[in-house]
């Protein structure tokens, strides 16, 4: 009998994400280019520009379920200056106070935490912080240029939760001296811990990197585009189950991405987490098809219509591959704009059922 996955923590909320572009960094990360990973953003952040990117957001996102947040990213927050800090915060509160967001969420480090930290933060509306915890291997983290150990990760959970923080874990896939043994350990760790929600981010190789250079003398190697997706889909599959919602797969693409000479090597695509999802999607399809003889004459699929891009696969590839293992079926597939998120439900012609559901997706 299969275990239930546990329950997820939260409903997805709109994120306004407001970026801070390597402020309070200690030093520079091996992998770190900000202004192409988050965008060419300026560095002093004015209060017309705050509110301009609030505005934008809020004018089309006026009734999400899961909240509102704004979130400090690219940056390491509780290393910034604590009146630098006090002001963005107060700007953020002033929505919170207007009833057009629910609390503020920030991205920092995990050496850069304590008590009264904590406490001013919770104070100024904070309600979520993500680490950038990256790996829970201490070589990994070494070469990576972090300046911390794993065990500062795991004391820095510790702390939040105490604190009554809702948690969030970035985690990087491919790293210098990473294996896919060792990214199975962090996953491990991350299942320990349990955050609220992780981030997987396939490493890339941006130019004006140490990075950069580490590869054009041969001395890394990124993942390669199919392999970063398996390595996702392997964190799919260890996180989901246990409550800790994925919330993102790759960088968002920004436009600086896209010059030329930009991003070096690594597993660069405009819908990267696409390509994840629809191997997830595949992979269960072939669970609903693992007691389906190949002779079959039919296939019909339902499925919720926000499912169906992921379903069919990148370029169809999904549907494809199915007509390659049964060559003589007709493959039926409909979608239903009230369907269940994750929810597969497969007839063949003998009116025969089978159903699965996706963890995480409903």
């Amino acid at each position: 009998m299969e275990t239930a996955p546990k329950p997820h923590k939260t409903e997805k909320p709109l994120i306004i994400p407001i970026f801070i572009m390597s402020s309070g960094c200690p030093q520079h990360c091996i992998f770190c280019n900000q202004k192409i990973a988050a965008g060419n953003f300026t560095h002093d952040i004015t209060k017309n520009v705050f509110d301009g990117e609030v505005a934008s957001y809020l004018r089309w996102n006026k009734d999400k379920l899961g909240g509102i947040e704004i979130a400090f990213y690219g940056g390491n927050f509780t290393g910034l200056p604590p009146d630098y800090q006090k002001r963005l915060l107060s700007w953020a509160d002033t929505y919170i106070q207007k009833g057009q967001v629910d609390s503020i969420r920030i991205s920092t480090r995990p050496d850069y935490l304590d008590d009264n930290q904590l406490i001013f933060l919770h104070r100024h509306g904070v309600r979520t912080i993500e680490l950038g915890a990256q790996s829970f291997n201490d070589e990994v983290l070494h070469f990576a240029g972090r300046g911390h150990n794993a065990q500062v990760t795991v004391k820095a959970i510790t702390l939040l939760k105490s604190h009554g923080f809702k948690t969030g874990l970035h985690l990087m896939a491919g790293l210098p001296r990473d294996t896919r043994e060792i990214f199975m350990e962090t996953l491990a760790r991350t299942v320990e811990l349990q955050p609220d929600t992780a981030r997987i981010h396939p490493v890339l190789v941006f130019q004006d990197t140490p990075l950069a250079d580490e590869f054009r003398e041969g001395r890394y190697q990124p993942l390669s585009l199919d392999e970063s997706v398996e390595w996702c889909c392997l964190a799919w599959e260890k996180l989901v189950p246990e409550g800790i919602r994925i919330i993102r797969f790759g960088l968002q693409t920004t436009p600086e991405m896209k010059q030329e000479g930009a991003v070096l090597a690594g597993p660069f695509h405009p819908s990267f987490g696409s390509l994840v999802y629809s191997a997830i999607f595949y992979s269960a399809t072939l669970k609903l098809l693992r007691d389906i003889p190949n002779h079959v004459r039919k296939l019909h699929f339902q499925i919720a219509e926000r499912d169906l891009s992921n379903f069919r696969g990148f370029n169809n590839r999904n549907i494809e591959a199915i007509k390659k293992l049964y060559p003589d079926a007709q493959i039926v597939i409909d979608s239903h704009g009230n369907g269940l998120n994750g929810h597969l439900l497969m007839t063949t012609e003998s009116g025969k059922s089978f159903s699965l559901d996706i963890p995480g997706l409903m």
